[in-house]
């Protein structure tokens, strides 16, 4: 076992691991103690998952960021979590903007993560029309019935499923495991990637709106779904998502930015939220409202 511990004094901009792991951003990890998306913060619980057959877990605890896993995995922690974002930077370069302040000052220390493409981009397929708490259950029983298995520290841990062991999975047994409609285009996503028609991950060479419009080649996959996996994947900070709560900012703090179409109504509010790190303040805004941090 390889162990290490990485001060939260030494982050720009601090952490919070909590809201960072369960702010509806990522469905790849899970906790120690099976309540995630249970609006109750971990304690001393690890957040855990599989990345290239390793396990990695991970918890904050006494002013610091400590990390187990069956390798080095400091360097592989830092990108998950994007612990080298200049966050003080991100959140002082922000727009005078009253609502984004008020989240900022709320949730202080929440960063973007960086999920696999693959599994970023099936957690996202899953979660149209589901509350977060459900698209957790859905990913870690994909986890559970698909992906391969690791033994660490006396525990069971397993990898999301790789694009052939979902692919080989049929559109009847994903219903069952409660995936519904979505279960077809689980299945030829899966496919897609499995044959190398396409993968997620070539979609980060592209500029933005041409990133976007790849990544809607996918089955299940519009541009909302196409910007969550930009945003929380691919490195792309500047893209916003358009779900149900932003569209409720829009239309009660940006009216402005409504322009009648996905892609104007994104660019109007990217330019509104500062452009380059505008995908950071779309994060903070979505879970401020989505917690009730402020009545409209």
């Amino acid at each position: 076992m390889e162990t290490g511990t990485i001060p939260i004094d030494s982050l720009s901009g601090g952490l919070d691991l909590y809201r960072t792991l369960e702010s509806g951003q990522s469905y790849c990890w899970r906790r120690s103690d099976g309540e995630m998306y249970s609006g109750t913060p971990p304690g001393e619980a690890w957040y855990y998952t599989v990345v290239d057959g390793e396990v990695i877990r991970i918890r904050q605890l006494d002013g610091v960021l400590e990390w187990e896993s069956t390798t080095d995995a400091e360097a592989t922690v830092r990108r998950l979590v994007r612990l080298d974002d200049d966050l003080e930077a991100i959140v002082a370069a922000a727009p005078d903007d009253p609502l984004l302040h008020e989240a900022y000052e709320a949730h202080r220390g929440m960063r973007l993560v960086e999920d696999p493409p693959f599994g970023c981009l099936i957690s996202f397929i899953c979660s149209a029309q589901m509350r977060v708490s459900r698209i957790h259950t859905m990913v870690s029983t994909l986890a559970r019935e698909y992906g391969d298995a690791f033994g660490f520290d006396g525990e069971t841990y397993h990898a999301f499923p790789t694009p052939d062991q979902l692919a080989a999975a049929t559109e009847a047994e994903l219903r069952d495991l409660g995936l519904g409609y979505r279960a077809p285009y689980v299945v030829r996503t899966a496919e897609m990637v499995a044959s190398g028609e396409a993968h997620p991950a070539e979609a980060r060479a592209l500029e933005y709106e041409a990133a976007r419009e790849y990544l809607t080649r996918f089955v299940g996959v519009g541009d909302k779904v196409a910007d969550c996996v930009l945003l929380f994947s691919l490195g792309f900070d500047e893209a916003v998502p358009l779900d149900t709560w932003i569209k409720s900012a829009i239309e009660d703090y940006y009216p402005n930015c409504d322009r009648g179409s996905y892609a104007a109504t994104s660019r109007a509010l990217r330019a509104e939220l500062g452009g380059e790190y505008a995908g950071y303040a779309q994060t903070y805004i979505f879970h401020f409202l989505r917690t009730g941090g402020r009545e409209a």
